[in-house]
């Protein structure tokens, strides 16, 4: 099987707010974005995250496609849609410290991320009669699939940069996985 992971476009965001499962629109843009994105047309099976910034995208490839929560970007909780400055220093500096362990409130942590994400991924890899398939998703959640694959630490995770509109691909064969190219 080989699987297609491509993060949504560029988002609009000129104040710098703190977004995850928060709606945050597609730059002004966007189809000039699109144009820049080279796929391929037959995949077995297209997956997007519900996020508008994800299922815009899934929709311009004009092929079929399901939504899956568990692809969603890391929920901030309290702090959706707030500048990460105006996030109070006794909340953001715990999570700064351990963002692994540590949460918003009424959000997640990295941990209950990587739980959602990994029965995704366990889900998705285990499936029979699927040749090509195309997953419209987050940043984090495409670091926590590599993550789980190359088995480095979580504190790691962000030292692999995801671009806008790039496209990692993933081969399963024969119970072995293999990261095939990353930004692409």
């Amino acid at each position: 099987m080989e699987i297609h992971l491509i993060r949504h476009t560029a988002v609009e965001n000129p104040d710098h707010l703190c977004y995850g499962f928060a709606e945050m629109p597609l730059r002004k843009d966007y189809l000039e974005d699109f144009k820049l994105i080279s796929i391929d047309k037959d995949f077995d099976l297209v997956i997007s995250s519900p996020s508008q910034r994800c299922q815009v995208l899934a929709e311009h490839f004009q092929q079929d496609f399901t939504t899956d929560e568990r692809i969603k970007e890391m929920n901030f909780g309290d702090w959706e849609l707030k500048k990460w400055t105006d996030i109070p220093e006794e909340e953001i500096n715990p999570w700064h410290k351990d963002f692994i362990r540590v949460k918003a409130t009424n959000g997640e942590n990295l941990l209950e991320m990587q739980s959602r994400v990994s029965e995704f991924w366990n889900e998705l890899i285990s499936k029979e009669h699927t040749n090509k398939v195309l997953i419209v998703t987050h940043a984090g959640v495409i670091r926590l699939i590599l993550q789980s694959i190359l088995q480095f630490p979580l504190e790691n995770m962000f030292t692999i940069q995801i671009d806008y509109g790039k496209k990692t691909v993933v081969e399963v064969r024969n119970g072995l996985i293999s990261v095939k190219s990353v930004n692409i």
